[in-house]
């Protein structure tokens, strides 16, 4: 019997509603941005319509196809500037994270991030966090062409690791983060951080759901690896 006690070989993972419990924040930002201009929306739609995703493709659901790449960056940074003000006081990380983290590095385990967001808001997160020194390293929206949920950030997280794809688990609360990891071969822990458990169940091909990283440690997440 084959041991997989080296795998997984890195641990991948998305930022808001995986590090930290951001995404309300995210939806008040963009709910605020949508009534100041009179653009109509769905309530319940919205999530969907924006977490996980860069803002370039939020914008131009709501604002137009044709939309300039100029415009898109003047309104993201004002955007942006203000969920960091609005999170700033709230940032910490998701229960259980830290032990995660510690277990991984005492074991030589690479951690990296994934994240769609600007490269300034990840900055901000990690540093916050005083997670930085974790991480072998970080890729954000602002270094891939193609945004969740193709699965080039997932693939260039583990290029810059030095290792396949196949042998990384990455962590996920999105719908369009989900199938960006696995459409990249990754395994995939989905965090009912965003949507409830039931629903990443049935409507993701996670191959594990969690409430939060209290329910995780290394021997559990080698299990996905089978024997």
């Amino acid at each position: 019997m084959k041991s997989n006690s080296r795998l997984p070989s890195a641990l991948i993972f998305d930022m808001d509603g995986v590090l930290v419990d951001s995404n309300p924040f995210h939806v008040q930002k963009w709910i605020e941005f949508l009534h100041e201009r009179g653009i109509p929306y769905n309530a319940e739609d919205l999530p969907k319509q924006i977490l996980g995703s860069r803002n370039d493709t939020a914008f131009r659901r709501f604002l137009g196809r044709d939309l300039p790449e100029g415009e898109i960056e003047k309104l993201s940074e004002a955007l942006e500037a203000r969920f960091r003000a609005a999170f700033r006081p709230h940032a910490r990380p998701l229960p259980g994270l830290k032990a995660l983290i510690d277990e991984c590095h005492a074991e030589g385990i690479p951690l990296a991030v994934a994240s769609s967001a600007m490269t300034k808001n990840v900055d901000f997160v990690v540093d916050t966090l005083k997670l930085r020194f974790y991480f072998a390293s970080i890729v954000t929206g602002d270094d891939v062409s193609r945004p969740k949920p193709d699965p080039e950030i997932y693939i260039k997280a583990a290029e810059k690791l030095r290792l396949a794809p196949e042998k990384c688990v990455a962590f996920e609360d999105s719908f369009v983060g989900l199938e960006s990891a696995k459409r990249a071969s990754m395994k995939c822990v989905a965090i009912a951080s965003t949507f409830p458990a039931e629903e990443l169940r049935r409507q993701t091909q996670a191959d594990l759901v969690v409430e939060d990283f209290q329910e995780l440690s290394l021997p559990r997440l080698r299990e996905l690896y089978g024997s």
